[in-house]
């Protein structure tokens, strides 16, 4: 990375806090190098409190902490975008942002077991059901999606709406599987999805 910390007179950049998973806007602070450089060896973001003068770990009094994931530069190197998992609310008023907003995308927990796929993958074939998956191929996770189609087709003609969520769930997380074996994620067929409703 090459942050501009020079373009302000305090030596400080703004950085925005997002949820990694809901993409939710959780709050602003402001780094400097060394609040930066804290982030990426702690693994928890790290400002600079321009009240306390001194570095501050989100989360130190209250365990709020935010998880670092990720932290990219905008196009003039002067402001960051950070990537975070959040432990509790954000805010020191107790809710969830800075801006009071909740920070509950239903669909965000799909981003997650992507993840939890995606690390899976190539785990132990012994210990886990989704690299166990993997390890026998296309094939039988395209032959899997298939079944879990079928199962649901049968529960969506009775009435056991418990039946159907279940064999709803099989589905979309063998589907998730399968679209991982073939290199791509959810939001690839979003991206296919949004093309073909352009107005």
């Amino acid at each position: 990375m090459n942050i501009n910390f020079t373009k302000y007179a305090d030596g400080l950049v703004p950085a925005i806090v997002q949820d990694a998973n809901t993409k939710t806007v959780l709050m602003l602070g402001f780094m400097n190098q060394a609040a930066v450089d804290a982030t990426f060896a702690e693994g928890k973001v790290t400002f600079y409190s321009r009240s306390k003068n001194r570095l501050w770990t989100k989360g130190e009094e209250s365990g709020n902490f935010l998880n670092y994931i990720s932290m990219k530069e905008d196009c003039d190197q002067d402001t960051l975008l950070i990537q975070a998992s959040p432990e509790g609310p954000v805010c020191h008023m107790g809710t969830d942002t800075c801006w009071g907003e909740d920070n509950n995308n239903g669909t965000a927990f799909l981003n997650k077991l992507e993840q939890i796929i995606a690390d899976r993958k190539n785990a132990d074939p012994s210990s886990s059901y989704v690299a166990s998956l993997f390890a026998k191929g296309i094939n039988k996770i395209a032959q899997k999606v298939g079944e879990e189609a079928v199962e649901l087709v049968i529960e969506a003609k009775d009435n056991d709406e418990r039946l159907f969520l279940d064999e709803s769930a099989d589905l979309l997380f063998h589907y998730l599987i399968l679209l991982q074996s073939k290199g791509y994620q959810l939001a690839d067929v979003v991206k296919v999805l949004a093309e073909r409703h352009k107005p």
